[in-house]
């Protein structure tokens, strides 16, 4: 299996639309990638290493993807359109991962 990992970097002039992210950007995905996704989550940064730093990341998004082929032909195929939708709930470029789950 195949996880994509999306990382918002958090940062002093950081713009994040949480509540468009969750609902609204979340269902984009859903509406784009529909079946090719196993699994998705959303984890909200709170701290750093210790709870007086600050998260290194905002948001931390993880799609799960039964093989690299799928992956490639449902996002790739919508990519332009889900980042398109950044600039509704964020002014930075997040960080992507794609990684083989053992």
């Amino acid at each position: 299996m195949i996880k994509l990992t999306v990382m918002y970097p958090n940062g002093m002039d950081l713009k994040f639309d949480k509540n468009y992210y969750a609902k609204e950007h979340s269902q984009l995905i859903k509406d784009l990638l529909g079946d090719a996704i196993i699994a998705s989550d959303i984890n909200v940064g709170i701290s750093g290493g210790s709870p007086e730093q600050i998260a290194p990341y905002v948001i931390i998004s993880n799609l799960i993807f039964e093989s690299l082929e799928s992956f490639q032909q449902s996002f790739g195929a919508n990519a332009a359109k889900l980042l398109a939708d950044l600039p509704n709930f964020t002014n930075i470029q997040p960080q992507i991962q794609i990684s083989e789950i053992l």
